[in-house]
């Protein structure tokens, strides 16, 4: 494995920025439950103490690591609107674009956000908050988009959408991208193409 160290410890970047990066890169790659804060603040070039002065918890810190990704999320509906404004099919067109990317990503261990549901079942755990807001937000922003497109049944396309996009995540980590995944585009097509005649 690459050591994220050797990127993430620069002086320059504050500690409590260098933790959240290490523990993004480690728990992406790795797993939530099989990195220690030992690993991350190695990573980060800091100490356990550091950690722990900027989060009460590991469980603090994976919350502040799933908060990064919404952010991010939410950061590409807003260009995906900024670049079509006033275009509502245009920006539909996008998001498949763009979900289609992170199908083909090479890199890609699927949705950070669902591998975290999958290894974080507790209710309770700060971070099942943050999942399921993040979730909720994305299928609601798709509903809105489907009926601002002007689709039959908004509420099912963005269902439709939503569910191919999380199974082909799913699919492509364990057939490869040449699977069942490699028809996302034309499956979302399809789907689009049914509710917007």
């Amino acid at each position: 494995m690459n050591n994220p160290a050797r990127t993430i410890n620069s002086e320059r970047i504050p500690p409590r920025e260098r933790i959240v990066a290490a523990a993004r890169e480690l728990f992406y790659r790795q797993g939530i439950r099989a990195v220690g804060v030992d690993a991350i603040a190695e990573a980060a070039g800091t100490n356990k103490m550091t950690l722990y002065r900027h989060f009460d918890s590991k469980d603090e810190l994976v919350a502040e690591y799933l908060r990064g990704l919404a952010a991010e999320k939410n950061e590409i509906w807003t260009a995906i609107e900024a670049a079509h404004a006033g275009d509502p099919r245009a920006q539909l067109q996008a998001w498949l674009v763009e979900a289609a990317n992170n199908v083909s990503d090479p890199k890609s261990r699927g949705c950070a956000l669902a591998n975290a549901a999958v290894e974080l079942p507790e209710k309770g755990h700060p971070a099942r908050c943050v999942i399921e807001q993040c979730k909720q937000s994305s299928r609601d922003r798709l509903v809105a988009l489907c009926e601002r497109a002007g689709a039959r049944d908004p509420g099912l396309l963005a269902d439709q959408l939503f569910m191919l996009l999380e199974g082909a995540l799913v699919c492509t980590q364990h057939t490869g991208r040449e699977g069942p995944a490699c028809h996302f585009v034309s499956a979302g097509q399809a789907i689009i193409d049914a509710q917007l005649r």
